[in-house]
């Protein structure tokens, strides 16, 4: 009996384990595909992106938003 108990408790850690791995590997590639949209910017999407991340100065930026109004 106590033998039976060992073995049952390996395969139950063993089956949460994967499952884990499984729900883990899902999350993962669910996070990736909500990252690739096929939808395109628009232009005021794209000028606010560079804006944030420093690519140009608030001067470039409000004369490149006057631009594509």
């Amino acid at each position: 009996m106590m033998g039976f108990g060992m073995i049952g408790g390996m395969f139950l850690f063993w089956i949460v384990l994967i499952g884990l791995g499984v729900i883990f590997a899902r999350s993962l590639f669910q996070a990736n595909k909500e990252k690739r949209t096929n939808e395109p910017q628009s232009a005021r999407e794209i000028l606010e992106n560079r804006y944030a991340r420093g690519e140009i100065n608030q001067e470039q930026y409000l004369l490149m938003l006057k631009d594509i109004q």
